[in-house]
């Protein structure tokens, strides 16, 4: 049985040349049910527990984009799949570090397996939501207006 770890630190993390803050990726891990089509996003809570969000954290230098965004899903909800084309980036401000703009960028995962155990399962909740359940976890998905969401052709 192999152990899972979730990488941690900073020593490898990339920075943005323009904001000089951290470039993080992340993805929306979907499946379409095939008792009815019905399409699903995954949303897992955030560590501190406060709200719904999407996996994501710091691109590293020994990894594409989209590498980076298959490790946020495995390591913080637990999934395998494979990306696909990039969705947007967008900026936002750090909580943490209040003049820091991180950048983001975002794709599109489409889960293949969905673990048992990962490395981050002890601190995180996984929830599919459709699009048409009433009053779902995607109502609470943490989005702030002031981040603006681009469509970006990033490389990877």
């Amino acid at each position: 049985m192999a152990v899972l770890v979730a990488r941690q630190g900073r020593e490898l993390q990339r920075y943005s040349q323009s904001t000089g803050g951290r470039i993080v990726v992340g993805c929306i891990p979907y499946r379409v049910r095939p008792c009815d089509g019905e399409l699903e996003v995954l949303v897992i809570t955030s560590q501190k527990g406060h709200g719904m969000m999407f996996p994501k954290g710091g691109w590293e230098v020994d990894e594409s984009m989209d590498e980076a965004a298959r490790r946020e899903a495995l390591e913080e909800a637990g999934v395998l799949g494979d990306t696909e084309p990039v969705l947007g980036f967008w900026h936002y401000k750090s909580r943490r570090y209040v003049d820091q703009t991180y950048e983001g960028f975002m794709f599109p995962l489409r889960v293949a397996d969905e673990l048992h155990q990962w490395p981050e399962m002890a601190s995180r909740k996984r929830t599919w939501v459709s699009s048409s359940s009433p009053s779902s976890p995607a109502d609470q998905i943490r989005c702030s207006p002031s981040r603006h969401v681009r469509a970006a052709n990033a490389q990877n």
